[in-house]
């Protein structure tokens, strides 16, 4: 029994280390795998493809790259790209160096402000896409939109379970990159009509862009199951973290690092008007390099917009007055969510429950609407201070549900340490990197199996579901991830092309 779980856990970690070869993990057919459409194939692409600056040219980033390319052909373009570049590097700068960086973008480029993105989206956009380059982006977004099945990907050992099914470690076949595959049984999906709910997490994850929630890559479907591919998370989640790693509970610069990155999360999810309301110490978990992401949307839901809702759900001890109360409410649950969690990874135990308390559901609702938490002297005066701010029984005088949203969060003294634009950009490093030669979840033969459903039957109606849900790669991820693993200089090279580029990682 032991050897089977030292055995999975060796091919895993062989796995996320690249697999030892040249090739870091990737097929032996990887070039086969990626390998261009000839450009009259493109033709039907290029009549439906939404021909937008923005979609195509900034948030894609190969579309962003050989727009990029294109404007280096053009020495008039030459300028504008320049001075994006200046401009990013003056957002994330340290505060020391922003005037400096600044009084160089004024003397270099600028005699007043220019509108770049207003100036390239016109004359220049529609030049670039008659050019060899979005000819070629066209190329990269029909590899993007080939079929997805299980063959794309190696299967490694169960990492735990999810409402309908296992959660394993794969790898795509074509780039060697690890993910986490979410399996949701279809039977088990049918039998208790958790249909709405599995399109609506997987449509709301495919909606968010942001480094501070688990990302969606590929959807596709088996037999047997429907597959969510999403970010892997090596490095285990908070609550492992909070009660397995000595003491209880974390220092003051670790809580305010995973709560700054919370709150990023939390408020790139509120622009998209997606309320969470899961937020506990299971649902965050930690990447290879310490970065944390808001994982498990099965409860999130897009609010409509000047309208509010009602809903009795979450986890016990984490659920907000408002919700216990079955009143309306938009996002100030998760705000008080982000309380619940400052609270704990100081104090070590949850505000209303202590660790392993034997208590009903009953009264912990209880307390949570009538008693104040306490603070003991683990409690620095600002952390206090926001842990109050954040679990104020009146949503209306709550930290974050103010005009200014989350950015009054961010702007609490509690995070005076914090560089909110740097942060962002991932260039703050966390002050705890999990062991990358640890796999951070339970033995495989700990893991308890699902049984198998009975009595259901699948019919055409199932399948229209299904191919909703089962919608193949994600534009942005699936673009990151050859990207990140420097596959399109490779591509390139190897058919036929000739021009070179930088990489925004330098590689």
């Amino acid at each position: 029994m032991e050897l089977e779980n030292i055995v999975a856990n060796t091919v895993l970690l062989k796995a996320r280390e690249g697999g030892g070869g040249k090739r870091k993990g990737r097929s032996k057919k990887w070039r086969e795998i990626l390998r261009f459409p000839h450009i009259s194939q493109c033709t039907e692409l290029s009549k439906t493809i939404e021909r937008d600056y923005f979609s195509l040219c900034d948030k894609q980033p190969i579309g962003e790259l050989l727009f990029r390319l294109y404007c280096e052909t053009r020495p008039e373009l030459q300028r504008c790209i320049q001075l994006l570049d200046a401009m990013e590097d003056y957002e994330v700068a340290p505060d020391e160096k922003r005037k400096s960086r600044g009084d160089e973008i004024i003397k270099k480029f600028l005699t007043k402000q220019v509108a770049l993105h207003d100036y390239l989206s016109g004359a220049p956009f529609a030049d670039y896409q008659n050019s060899m380059y979005f000819d070629r982006f066209l190329q990269w977004k029909m590899l993007e939109r080939q079929p997805i099945t299980k063959d794309t990907f190696r299967q490694y050992r169960v990492l735990g379970k999810g409402g309908f099914g296992e959660v394993c470690a794969c790898q795509v076949r074509a780039t060697g990159k690890m993910y986490a595959c979410k399996k949701l049984e279809k039977k088990r999906i049918k039998k208790r009509k958790g249909e709405a709910m599995a399109l609506n997490e997987k449509q709301i994850l495919e909606k968010v862009n942001s480094r501070f929630v688990v990302s969606l890559a590929y959807a596709y479907e088996t037999k047997d199951a429907l597959c969510l591919v999403l970010t892997i998370m090596n490095g285990g989640d908070l609550k492992f973290h909070i009660y397995n790693m000595g003491t209880p509970g974390f220092e003051k610069e670790r809580v305010q690092f995973y709560a700054a990155e919370i709150c990023c999360g939390l408020d790139h999810l509120h622009r998209e008007s997606i309320v969470y309301r899961d937020l506990k110490p299971e649902n965050i978990l930690l990447d290879d390099n310490g970065h944390i992401r808001i994982s498990d949307l099965g409860l999130a839901i897009k609010v409509p917009d000047g309208e509010q809702i009602r809903g009795r759900v979450g986890t016990v001890g984490y659920m907000a007055p408002e919700v216990i109360n079955n009143e309306r409410y938009s996002m100030s649950l998760d705000w008080w969510g982000l309380g619940c969690l400052i609270y704990e990874m100081t104090a070590g135990r949850s505000p209303f429950r202590a660790r392993k308390e034997r208590v009903k559901r009953e009264e912990v609702e209880k307390r949570v609407q009538e008693e104040e938490e306490e603070y003991s002297d683990k409690f620095t005066e600002d952390t206090k201070a926001i842990c109050r701010m954040l679990l104020a029984k009146d949503p209306k005088q709550r930290l974050g549900c103010q005009a200014d949203g989350g950015a009054g969060v961010k702007a609490h003294p509690f995070f005076k340490n914090i560089n909110f634009k740097r942060l962002e950009a991932g260039i703050l490093e966390p002050s705890f990197v999990p062991d990358p030669r640890a796999v951070y979840c339970k033995d495989v033969l700990d893991i308890e199996q699902f049984s198998t459903v009975k009595g259901v039957n699948l019919d055409q109606t199932d399948n229209d579901f299904y191919s909703k849900f089962a919608t193949g790669s994600v534009s942005i991820p699936w673009q990151n991830e050859v990207q990140s693993c420097a596959l399109l200089l490779c591509v390139q090279r190897y058919q036929g092309n000739h021009y070179f580029y930088r990489f925004k990682s330098g590689t």
